[in-house]
């Protein structure tokens, strides 16, 4: 007898094959057996699916949910949406290096709200993480703002040999201790104000380990293409898997640009370079409000397409427009901006900008092996991007169902094996006898989201059972009741290429 049985699946194994009706049976954790021909023996607990499909738990490639183990350990906005791993310290911000004496949170604007505890490495942020009974698995990025801000602080300038050398060993023990890799956020600080060589030096620590660089590059506007040539030289030149993260081109002016990005990406590809990328699936960014105006010339046409989503300055401004926000108060627009940023704790403002095209993203979707990362802040006390809540069934509702863009069996391998291949994510990623038992199971005909800029804490539609490392951790098998989140707690912190921590 084993642990769990669901009965009466389309499988969808996360390798793109075609569906398969089966029954799967777990135990242990792990996926027990995989029964075709109707001899599944019985179990503690069976799950009738009703033909439902069942699919690897979805793996989000761009987080920044470092902070939400520790304020939001049930981590209900992405178990809903199936769920069960995310890879976090993302755009060069991560909780790691950490020094409890500085207030990372402030040097993140935000970012990493929510950390606690005296860790100082990534096996001191594992340990304090597993005490709070994460819902779901979390695998980290060191990175490079992070790194900077505990050698340099905020100066703008280049480090010293002997600082170059301290920031490379924290990137290199983070990769000891499980990192895939080294991320930058080349658009904030300080991790702007640094050249191409520094990064090159820094992503050179994560070859050893064969491991990535993942950056948030310096520019997806104006200078997108110059910005991934920069990035591709810095993989070349460090010989490590180069991922960009949210691939874009941002603002009217730069829509359709993606074709030619992605060509660069092609031919390095054709020559032999490792190149990988991912997308989120709406027509608005999101981040810190304060990385994207400068003061002395505020621009006007980036003031009028952005939102606020947090700002703890002005809580009665969150879930409105700038244009609404100085209409009301009779001021300028660019007088509003100035008002949000420089208020007690403007730097942490975080806004909604609509700045993507339609088109673009069909386009990123349509790539080969392009992935899939919502890239939500997890603040949940303003009126966060919706992309928190709804990212993946709106990949499979909108793009998959409704738009075709890509078919089903290969949008579950974007979200899943793909995943967990390029992130190191050991024996998970696809429904295999053997491997850990994450699984989600929904219905194709109706999965949507139902987040919107509105109401954007709404969980999706058509998620009817969520598993992680064996365990029911979200059920809505009626779609007429809300969802239950199970607090099973069964959430790992995974290292690359390894066995969880603490699994030694």
């Amino acid at each position: 007898m084993t642990d769990l049985l669901i009965r009466n699946v389309a499988v969808l194994d996360g390798s793109a094959a075609p569906a398969f009706n089966a029954d799967v049976a777990i135990d242990g954790g792990r996926i027990a057996a995989i029964i075709t021909d109707g001899t599944s023996g019985s179990a503690d607990r069976e799950i009738d699916a009703g033909g439902a499909c069942l699919a690897p738990g979805f793996i989000d490639t761009h987080s920044h949910d470092d902070g939400a183990f520790f304020r939001h350990p049930g981590m209900e906005f992405k178990l809903a949406q199936g769920v069960t791993t995310v890879v976090a310290g993302n755009c060069g911000f991560s909780a790691i290096p950490a020094d409890p004496e500085q207030d990372s949170v402030a040097a993140s604007g935000g970012i990493l709200a929510g950390l606690e505890g005296e860790f100082t490495d990534l096996a001191g942020y594992y340990a304090a993480a597993l005490k709070r009974k994460p819902a779901i698995n979390n695998i980290m990025l060191v990175g490079h703002n992070t790194v900077r801000s505990q050698v340099l602080g905020m100066e703008q300038r280049k480090p010293s040999a002997q600082e170059l050398k301290k920031m490379r060993d924290h990137v290199a023990l983070a990769m000891e201790q499980g990192a895939c890799g080294f991320s930058t956020g080349l658009i904030y600080r300080p991790g702007r104000w640094s050249e191409t060589e520094e990064v090159i030096e820094l992503a050179s620590a994560a070859k050893p380990y064969d491991a990535l660089y993942t950056t948030h590059m310096r520019n997806e506007g104006d200078k997108l293409l110059e910005a991934v040539d920069e990035t591709l030289t810095i993989g070349r030149e460090a010989d490590v898997h180069t991922h960009i993260s949210h691939h874009k081109a941002a603002g009217q002016p730069n829509w359709g640009k993606v074709k030619e990005s992605l060509a660069k990406v092609d031919e390095a590809l054709a020559a032999g370079q490792r190149v990988t990328l991912d997308v989120y699936p709406y027509t608005a960014g999101s981040g810190r409000m304060i990385e994207y105006f400068n003061l002395e010339r505020i621009s006007r046409d980036l003031a009028e397409v952005i939102r606020i989503a947090s700002c703890p300055a002005f809580r009665d401004y969150e879930g409105r427009m700038l244009t609404e926000i100085a209409a009301t108060e009779e001021i300028d627009i660019t007088e509003a901006v100035r008002k949000i940023l420089t208020a007690p704790h403007g730097d942490r403002t975080i806004c909604i900008h609509f700045i993507i095209d339609e088109a673009d993203i069909e386009t990123n979707l349509a790539h080969k092996d392009m992935m899939v990362g919502s890239d939500g802040i997890p603040d949940l006390r303003g009126r966060p991007h919706p992309r928190l809540f709804g990212t993946f069934p709106r990949v499979l509702g909108r793009y998959v169902r409704e738009r075709g863009v890509l078919q089903l069996p290969e949008a579950i391998r974007r979200m899943t094996s793909l995943s967990a291949e390029t992130f190191g994510l050991t024996e998970r990623g696809q429904i295999r006898e053997g491997y850990w038992a994450d699984l989600v199971l929904f219905d194709p005909a109706t999965v949507i989201d139902m987040a919107t800029y509105d109401e954007p804490k709404t969980e999706p539609a058509g998620i009817r059972l969520v598993v992680v490392n064996g365990e029911v951790a979200f059920e809505r098998m009626d779609a007429n009741k809300p969802g239950v989140h199970t607090a099973a707690g069964t959430g790992k912190m995974l290292r690359y290429r390894r066995t969880a921590f603490g699994e030694d």
